[in-house]
């Protein structure tokens, strides 16, 4: 039968309780008509499948597979081929370890340095970022499972994402927030897609008609299956008219009574919900005849996670071209990973590594001297960056220092030795003052688990680093453009710097930065010449012109110097990984697709051109431009949606400041204001501290103390910074069908005073809800 048949026998209590799952990590399966369950797994760059009891956050063991580097790391190499390489060996983990539906890749943009998970993202360019999870998603799928890119859409920040409402203008979304999922479903071919925690202008991500069914299912063409991210839930009902299939992890069967009920008061369609239920039976179809029996070859996966994170590493500083070392160089090794390596994030991606490299381990296999005393070494090897307590899932970072006790410890090393090479481990942008103490700095991001051998193949010349920096590194924080517009204590985070984010608003206003987007130094040097525009691309020459053979990451921006919208100065709009013989040279091609020209027009509603000369630039990186051409194009629309004389702070991209007026005329309509009053439904639970119940403001108070003990540790509770974001709402969600809705609006009711009111609604709805999901269960299995 195809899945359509398939519908065609099922009751309406079958296919409302296949829209929800099972248990943590399955969908429902109907035996009677061999629909089995979908089994998914968190694996962004590693599968996560636990034995066992499953768990959101990883807290019980999963089994073990390869950690390859993270996202925020491959995309430092901006290499196609290699993600779709990641992708495959993803895929042949997951059908090994029986997963049918692989939740990733991450690529949500980095609109701030500070998200706690930057580390599970691509990029803060949504070129690059759209076109390496396309690769992923290749590589995934030609496995015959499923890729689900994740979080759609907007989801930037990590602190109450679950209670948060994204006021973004509609340009911005679409050119920024959402292109890089469009490039994943439309060049990658995504089957299914996860929605986000948060609101996008005032509507759950998860029943966001505008994003769900205009965008991505209608204007898209996207057919496959809308997962939720594990507890993103609202509405139900409102989900599934909007098109999502599978509300996770277990619900239990409240919502499934929900949608029953919604169709008998008729707010809801069976054929709505047939719809709904097709791509939950054509995903089980699919994969139902994989072959689990087959094994991975975990040492070939061990080297492609070792080859993956040399591509990906930069080389940010290399005085007295200190790096390579030669043989028999003497060397110390000192800083907190020599024997703890930090190579993956924390949260719901954590891999159980089937092996992890240490320095300290894996250093005899180089020929290197390695002396105890600094004072004894010609160089100094300090591997440092971000613990783990840093950057993790559930939280985001205080702030863009590394660790002072690790300042500390650098600051006492070079009293004693001058040469030193600072090998870092970070998942995100850092500050770094103390750059001027290091003779070299090798940035190897989280490195996955062979990161120990990339590193120092790099560091003895063995390979030359070819990575280039995915996202800008500013001085400070406060140099950032989202500075002022990031407040964590309201539910409307808005979007006021508009699509200035990363370098996008630092070349436009001037904005000095550490390391500007798309750099990294080689062990060699590069010249470009011979620039040729054509009604089609560029072409132009690449020459190696050093001693070592290499490879360059060409870089294309455009952009449009007279222009009547809000433009950054360049945007990316292209790139290719060259690699070049010493002394010799290639011709780069880099076409022109349907994203070169294109803006999104608020007065159309749809994408347009804007007409007149285009720049066009060709560089390294994107201060770093070698030549420069142009090209007219013919406009599709005159009418513009603004003055742009009337926008100043947009139109010079000095937008640290804009003014509230300022944002809500490229908005569109009147911004949302601030809930004032008491607790509600969908209120995070870190919001307690203002509960009139006694009670809740004690369980505030518990939350806060294990947050600070965790802390104080430096190991994330990863459970607790969970719980502390979740709305009340989640309880629902995230209970196993122990608790109704009903009973959650009842320990709303006890957070704003009403204590026996409310505790009387969770005892009598306790049982209800028990009696009801028994009944419900005896009728499914009696069909």
């Amino acid at each position: 039968m195809n899945a359509r048949d398939i519908i065609s026998k099922l009751s309406l209590l079958e296919k409302a309780a296949l829209l929800g799952g099972k248990n943590e990590w399955e969908s429902r399966d109907i035996p009677r008509l061999d629909i089995q369950s979908i089994t998914f797994a968190d694996g962004p760059h590693g599968l996560r499948r636990q034995e066992g009891a499953g768990d959101h956050l990883g807290l019980n063991a999963s089994l073990p597979a390869t950690c390859f580097p993270t996202a925020a790391t491959v995309a430092n190499s901006w290499d196609e081929k290699l993600g779709e390489e990641i992708g495959q060996a993803l895929g042949e983990e997951a059908v090994a370890q029986k997963v049918d539906v692989l939740l990733g890749p991450g690529l949500n943009m980095k609109r701030s340095p500070l998200c706690g998970r930057n580390f599970e993202y691509f990029s803060e360019d949504p070129i690059l970022a759209g076109k390496m999870a396309a690769a992923y998603v290749r590589g995934i799928q030609s496995k015959n499972i499923y890729s689900c890119p994740k979080h759609f859409a907007v989801n930037s920040r990590e602190y109450r994402r679950m209670a948060m409402n994204a006021v973004v203008d509609e340009r911005t979304l679409r050119e920024i927030y959402l292109t890089a999922f469009e490039i994943a479903v439309k060049e990658g071919g995504a089957k299914a897609i996860m929605s986000a925690y948060n609101e996008v202008n005032g509507e759950y991500a998860n029943e966001n008609k505008h994003l769900l069914v205009e965008i991505l299912r209608e204007e898209w063409g996207f057919d496959g299956l809308v997962v939720t991210d594990w507890g993103a839930s609202n509405d139900h009902v409102e989900g599934v008219k909007c098109r999502s299939n599978v509300e996770m992890p277990n619900p239990g069967l409240d919502s499934a009574r929900e949608l029953i009920k919604a169709v008998k008061e008729g707010r809801i369609t069976e054929e709505e919900i047939d719809t709904a239920v097709l791509p939950v039976i054509e995903a089980a179809l699919h994969v139902k005849d994989n072959d689990h029996t087959k094994k991975f070859d975990v040492k070939a996966h061990h080297e492609l996670a070792r080859k993956a994170a040399a591509n990906s590493a930069v080389l940010l500083k290399n005085d007295e071209d200190i790096l390579p070392l030669e043989a028999g160089t003497k060397v110390a090794l000192r800083g907190p990973f020599v024997d703890k390596p930090r190579y993956q994030g924390s949260g719901s991606s954590q891999v159980n590594s089937t092996k992890v490299e240490k320095v300290s381990e894996v250093i005899g296999n180089y020929n290197l001297e390695v002396v105890e005393d600094p004072r004894d070494a010609d160089v100094v090897l300090f591997f440092f960056g971000l613990d783990e307590i840093a950057e993790s899932e559930g939280a985001d970072r205080m702030s863009m220092d590394i660790p002072e006790y690790q300042v500390k410890e650098l600051k006492k090393l070079i009293a004693l030795n001058k040469n030193i090479v600072g090998v870092m481990s970070a998942g995100s942008a850092v500050k770094m003052p103390w750059l001027d103490n290091l003779k070299a700095l090798l940035h190897g991001y989280l490195t996955g688990q062979a990161g120990a051998s990339a590193l120092l193949d790099i560091i003895t010349g063995k390979t030359v680093p070819t990575g280039k920096l995915s996202e800008s590194y500013p001085f400070s924080y406060t140099d950032c453009s989202i500075v002022n517009f990031s407040a964590d204590d309201t539910r409307n985070l808005q979007y006021r710097e508009g699509p200035f984010i990363g370098y996008r608003y630092y070349d436009t206003a001037e904005v000095a930065v550490q390391f500007p987007f798309g750099f990294g130094l080689s062990y060699t040097t590069f010249e470009y010449s011979d620039l040729k525009v054509t009604e089609d691309g560029v072409s132009f020459t690449v020459t190696n012109t050093g001693k070592r053979d290499g490879a360059e990451i060409a870089q294309l921006y455009i952009g449009k110097k007279h222009s009547g919208l809000i433009r950054p100065r360049k945007e990316l709009k292209g790139f290719v990984k060259v690699w070049v013989k010493a002394g010799e040279s290639k011709e780069v091609t880099i076409s022109f697709d349907d994203k070169t020209f294109r803006y999104f027009s608020t007065v159309s509603g749809k994408w347009e051109v804007e007409g007149g000369d285009y720049q066009i630039y060709v560089g390294g990186n994107v201060k770093d431009i070698a030549l420069e051409g142009s090209i007219s194009r013919e406009g599709t629309i005159e009418e513009l949606p603004y003055d742009i004389k009337t926008l100043s702070r947009y139109r010079s991209g000095q937008v640290r400041n804009v003014h509230y007026d300022e944002f809500e005329k490229i908005y569109g309509r009147a911004l949302p204001e601030e809930k004032v009053g008491p607790l509600e439904i969908n209120d995070a639970l870190c919001q307690m501290d203002t509960a009139k119940s006694l009670l809740c403001r004690l369980i505030y108070k518990i939350l806060e103390k294990k947050l600070e003990k965790s802390y104080e540790k430096g190991v994330p509770d990863l459970n607790t910074m969970f719980v502390y974001n979740m709305p009340f709402r989640a309880i629902c969600k995230m209970s196993g069908g122990m608790v109704s809705r009903d009973m959650v609006e009842s320990i709303v009711t006890i957070a704003n005073g009403h204590f026996f009111r409310g505790l009387g609604g969770v005892i009598v709805g306790f049982f209800r809800n028990s009696s009801a999901n028994k009944r419900y269960e005896k009728k499914l299995k009696n069909m």
